[in-house]
């Protein structure tokens, strides 16, 4: 479990990032999303990584920042609604933020993604500059099995 502060000092720590390209794993007929998982380095240590999800047939879309031992700290998804513990329905596109009281269980509509989910590539940019990630090389397109969709 992490505290609140803990949190706060992750996200705003600016030395976390990413090296080397990424590239999604081939959907099939049992697995129709693409992922992709990676470790995020930080000065601080931090026992970081994301796991990226692109679903084309559901229409969805997730970059997920966990904490080892802590799970989901931090995420961004596009495509489904998502009810807050105090039942309010926030959109389809939403962040997850840590919270002692919620843990990653109560999300907010974000003003800084502008991008729909089947532009990955342009939300993975806007997700990193707004979480304080340096990607340092590429994101690569994922693949679209025309019988999938």
């Amino acid at each position: 479990m992490i505290t609140l502060l803990e949190f706060e000092s992750i996200i705003a720590d600016p030395t976390k990032r990413i090296e080397g390209d990424l590239d999604w794993s081939e959907p099939d007929d049992v697995h129709p999303a693409c992922t992709f998982r990676t470790p995020v380095l930080s000065d601080e240590g931090h026992p970081l990584e994301i796991v990226g999800r692109w679903n084309p047939m559901a229409a969805k879309l997730s970059y997920v920042l966990l904490y080892r031992g802590a799970g989901r700290i931090y995420a961004l998804d596009l495509g489904s609604a998502h009810r807050n513990p105090d039942g309010e329905r926030v959109g389809e596109t939403h962040k997850h933020r840590w919270s002692a009281q919620f843990r990653d269980k109560e999300a907010y509509v974000p003003e800084d993604i502008t991008a729909a989910w089947d532009r990955p590539l342009e939300v993975w940019q806007q997700f990193c500059s707004e979480a304080r990630i340096d990607h340092r090389g590429t994101l690569g397109e994922p693949s679209v099995q025309p019988h999938l969709l």
